[in-house]
């Protein structure tokens, strides 16, 4: 500031800015309330939009039930709350504002919608998107993790003899490439090799659990199961890792034992439906994708793909006749035909889509109101980008004072 020749410091400035940060003239009537993250997966705020003025009303510096609670209590004439499904703040809203209506955001839906079709496609098997694999190795690969292993290097051998024995039929290596799925530079390295080559595998760290399998594979024998147990024994070994990655180990050897003493599991897992065009198996994510887009909205190689998901997969067929029903009360902005979704989709006995809709029915109001109701949270995932983008360029200043200074509008004084 003195470069400038100003005679204020930047704790003036900083004084000033807070100061003059101010809410709305007018008490919020219909408001956005959304999370942020101080710290990604660890701490997380709050933050209130107007959606009237669109204009930040207050940034929170938790995200906690009681205190969301007293905000509202505060601000007694809010009559509209638009949130996203996470049950805290609809608890808030009920304790702190019971007069007002509360209306769940429709991208949050939808998007809740697309995840239960996503995992009912997963007992399809995971998609490699290579068709030279073969479905029973795909299929059997889930058994455990040494099924897994003896899959791939069986897997590997398929690919690396039928490379060769196109490039014997004098094919080039695009046209390998373009019938097989794999980039050009790749079949080029595999034709170098006599035998398929060996990944590079990465030596074990601290960092992760599988550094400390002999001692894992001991204690699970010895009967101690619990995840808390084995990670704060292995924490005193010297593991650096996260619970949560030490419990994606055990969840493997939990459903290898399961598969081991009920065998009908394993034959859960479905074949991978293929694009007919490519040969490909498509995988659950473009399966969900596809299952809740508008058939006027597909493009001629979607179109094949849904066809052949619809063919090969009643399930799919099942999603899709929802799914477009769904999109279709949305739309239609009237909620009255919901009622009897639910009922239909608990009907199909896909556990995804049964859990969906019991869901979808405790939170029937919110529901409805975001289908009859023009309000939805873009405005304040929008703010939340603005904060985003403040909180960074200010670094380690981004305090809940000065940040909730720049994100409320700013009083002009003459």
């Amino acid at each position: 500031m003195h470069r400038l020749g100003l005679g204020v410091s930047d704790d003036t400035v900083l004084r000033h800015l807070k100061k003059r940060a101010q809410g709305t003239a007018e008490p919020p009537t219909v408001i956005g309330i959304d999370d942020w993250s101080w710290r990604k997966s660890q701490t997380y705020g709050t933050i209130i939009v107007d959606l009237e003025r669109r204009v930040v009303i207050d940034v929170l510096e938790d995200r906690d039930v009681v205190t969301c609670t007293n905000w509202l209590k505060r601000h007694p004439d809010v009559e509209v709350i638009s949130r996203d499904r996470c049950g805290l703040y609809a608890q808030a809203a009920r304790q702190g504002a019971p007069q007002a209506k509360q209306v769940a955001d429709r991208f949050h839906i939808v998007q809740n919608l697309r995840q239960a079709i996503e995992e009912q496609m997963n007992l399809h098997g995971r998609a490699t998107g290579r068709a030279l694999l073969s479905d029973a190795d795909n299929i059997t690969a889930a058994g455990s993790l040494l099924k897994s292993r003896l899959a791939h290097r069986t897997s590997r051998e398929e690919i690396f003899t039928t490379i060769h024995a196109l490039r014997n039929q004098g094919l080039s290596c695009s046209e390998i490439g373009r019938r097989t799925g794999f980039p050009r530079r790749s079949i080029a390295k595999w034709l170098q090799f006599e035998t398929p080559p060996d990944r590079k595998r990465a030596a074990l760290k601290p960092t992760s659990p599988w550094y400390f399998e002999g001692f894992l594979s001991q204690s699970w024998k010895e009967g101690i199961r619990t995840g808390s147990a084995l990670f704060r024994m292995i924490q005193e070994r010297g593991y650096e890792g996260s619970q949560s990655h030490l419990q994606r180990l055990l969840a493997g050897w939990r459903r290898a034992e399961q598969q081991a003493s009920d065998p009908k599991v394993e034959h859960e897992i479905l074949k991978p439906v293929r694009d007919p065009e490519t040969g490909h198996a498509i995988s659950p994510v473009i399966a969900a994708a596809l299952c809740i887009k508008p058939r006027g909205k597909l493009t001629a190689d979607q179109a094949r793909k849904v066809d052949a998901l619809k063919t090969g997969s009643p399930a799919f067929a099942t999603m899709r006749s929802l799914a477009m029903r769904f999109n279709g009360i949305l739309r239609g902005r009237v909620a009255d035909p919901l009622p009897a979704w639910i009922d239909d989709a608990i009907e199909t006995d896909l556990a995804p889509i049964v859990r969906f809709a019991r869901t979808l029915n405790r939170d029937l109001d919110a529901v409805k109101n975001a289908i009859e109701m023009p309000w939805s949270n873009g405005q304040a995932e929008g703010q939340i980008n603005r904060l985003k983008t403040l909180k960074r360029a200010m670094y380690g200043r981004a305090g809940p004072e000065l940040l909730r200074a720049r994100m409320l509008p700013f009083r002009h004084t003459k």
